[in-house]
């Protein structure tokens, strides 16, 4: 059984840096997607990007293309989120999720998900 696990989440302020980490266990890591979706109060869960494990491509949303990156270990299979320029609106539960799909560009791609880790930007 497919399990993800993420870490980093924590309180930072307007402008800063932070890297959120996601580590997989229980299945095949590659080829396959690893997703970064957040959900922020009582919206919907938003599709943040992703990388196709073996090949290391990416695709961000609009909303955070050019300020987040996707990074993976393979070896370690643990999947990064690096998060600049944080703004208010990036405050939300931050999840990793994995898809046999590529490209998932959608929250309901994904097929495995972890327990979310928070992130708040305070200005």
């Amino acid at each position: 059984q497919v399990q993800l696990v993420e870490s980093g989440g924590r309180s930072v302020q307007v402008g800063d840096s932070l890297t959120l980490s996601c580590e997989f266990s229980g299945g095949t890591f590659s080829p396959y997607t690893m997703g970064w979706c957040r959900q922020a109060s009582e919206n919907a869960r938003e599709f943040g990007g992703a990388i196709e494990t073996s090949r290391a491509a990416t695709f961000y949303a609009n909303s955070v293309k050019g300020r987040f990156t996707i990074t993976r270990d393979s070896g370690r299979g643990t999947t990064y989120l690096q998060m600049n320029s944080l703004k208010p609106d990036d405050t939300a539960i931050y999840y990793c999720a994995y898809s046999r799909i590529w490209p998932a560009t959608q929250a309901n791609e994904y097929q495995y998900w972890g327990q979310g880790t928070q992130v708040t930007v305070s200005s």
